[in-house]
């Protein structure tokens, strides 16, 4: 019962409407269209399995015939991967950490574990995700017979078609109770084979699947092409391409055209339209009254033809975030220092991809990986190592464009204690401890053989070059 009810002095309650005006909010007869495919879905439900195989599909067919997709996606995946990660242990024992360190790399190389990661990254940006199986595999030229098989997003998908939503089975993923995959559905054959398709599947458990792809959305569990924005533009590129080759081949295909300026039923002698007329190599002959002969201006390309691939292909590599000039391939257009400046920017996505696939695809092979080692008689020693091993990756380092005052600035970071030569290899891909080793080796056997290993000299600064990298610097800012 209202307490204040009947009491004159009672306050009432006046309601206070709070009103907040957001322009994009708006529908109006202008934007109506522009936001008539925007909806509230889900992240699962938004990339259901037919919006999923709908995007592979194009996006597959356009890497497949667009050079400019085929070499982003290579480019993509060699600069991620490069040769091939390397490991160091990070353990207090450092015989062990190296005997570790070399048993793996000799194993990587017998499966060819970076050609595999390099089809892994290309499939992440095409396909919008990769998987691989941890299995054994007794043809492997290593003791440890762990083997990576590298599994398409087409075939983790559940076996039952047309099979309702459940929020336990994304298609193919299987879910516990936390939301976090346990098992995966794998058929035993691509849905796009040319044999018959078998309706078979093998559920396979989350400890032995790497799921590697981009969680775009909170709640997202299966992956779409990274190159989904730019699939329109590919298209847009590829017919203007066409449609400007198309053009001045029709323009050049007419050797001359026959006109008049008579007016209708004027004076000049009829013709029929468009009749052809084959004319002969240095022939000289005589028009009909009233008709003079021109030929059709190819004015293709336009002008804007290469202003137009440009921003389209710049458009293109944005979402991917790729530069230009590595998009294209071509650096004409750029100075020194905006050069340097749009390739940090690359590298720096490039070594958060690289940390994405150490945690999500690295570390899940090398735990499959020692943990198999320790069951051999020859790693016996890796049976004291605590089960998570501290370890780290590498990969190839980037080289710089101007290795001299590269060095110099490594000097002096290393001089003034502002950096280890830890970090200085690491930014090579090198293991620091395994070049010192080397760098001592050659040492003696250059004491040895009675050569001298004087420092090389530091060369000077080039104070004209300092003043064209400033200027160059001040001008891309």
């Amino acid at each position: 019962m209202w307490p204040f009810r009947g009491r004159k002095s009672a306050r009432r309650s006046i309601p206070v409407t709070v009103r907040a005006r957001y322009d994009a909010a708006q529908t109006t007869t202008e934007n109506v269209r522009h936001w008539s495919m925007a909806d509230s879905l889900s992240a699962d439900s938004a990339a259901s399995p037919d919006v999923r195989r709908k995007l592979r599909e194009r996006a597959r067919y356009e890497v497949a015939n667009n050079a400019y997709a085929k070499g982003i996606v290579l480019t993509i995946a060699n600069d991620t991967i490069g040769t091939g990660p390397r490991l160091q242990l990070l353990t207090g024992d450092a015989a062990s950490n190296r005997l570790a360190e070399e048993a793996f790399a000799h194993w990587a190389r017998a499966v060819s574990l970076a050609e595999k990661l390099r089809t892994m990254r290309m499939a992440k940006a095409a396909d919008g995700e990769t998987f691989a199986v941890l299995t054994a595999n007794p043809l492997i030229d290593s003791p440890v017979k762990l083997d990576v098989q590298l599994v398409e997003a087409d075939r983790v998908a559940s076996p039952v078609v047309n099979r309702p939503v459940s929020d336990a089975d994304i298609d193919g993923v299987l879910l516990d109770v936390w939301g976090n995959p346990h098992t995966y559905c794998i058929l035993r054959q691509h849905p796009g084979g040319l044999g018959v398709w078998l309706n078979e599947a093998d559920l396979v458990t989350a400890e032995a699947v790497v799921h590697w792809f981009r969680t775009d959305r909170p709640g997202q569990h299966r992956g779409v092409p990274e190159i989904t924005p730019a699939l329109p533009l590919f298209a847009q590129l590829r017919r203007y391409t066409l449609a400007v080759l198309a053009a001045a081949e029709t323009a050049a295909d007419f050797a001359a055209v026959l006109f008049t300026d008579s007016p209708a039923n004027g004076e000049a002698v009829p013709l029929d339209p468009m009749d052809v007329v084959a004319l002969e190599k240095r022939m000289a002959t005589v028009l009909p009254d009233g008709w003079r002969l021109g030929q059709v201006e190819a004015q293709q390309p336009a002008t804007a033809y290469g202003e137009f691939k440009r921003e389209i292909l710049n458009e293109i590599a944005r979402c991917l975030n790729l530069p230009y000039n590595i998009a294209a391939c071509n650096s004409s257009g750029y100075n020194y220092a905006s050069g340097r400046l749009d390739h940090q920017t690359y590298y720096k996505s490039i070594r958060v991809e690289q940390a994405h696939c150490g945690e999500v695809v690295l570390d899940r092979i090398l735990a499959a990986w020692l943990a198999e080692a320790r069951l051999l008689r020859d790693f016996a020693f890796l049976r004291s190592l605590a089960p998570a091993v501290p370890h780290q990756w590498f990969f190839d380092g980037t080289e710089h464009v101007d290795p001299a005052k590269e060095a110099n600035a490594q000097a002096t970071r290393l001089a003034s204690h502002t950096t280890t030569l830890a970090t200085e290899y690491a930014r090579q891909g090198k293991d620091w401890e395994a070049e010192l080793r080397q760098r001592a080796r050659e040492k003696q056997l250059m004491d040895e053989l009675g050569l001298t290993h004087e420092p090389a000299p530091q060369p000077e600064a080039d104070d004209e070059e300092e003043t064209d990298t400033d200027d160059d610097a001040r001008q891309a800012a």
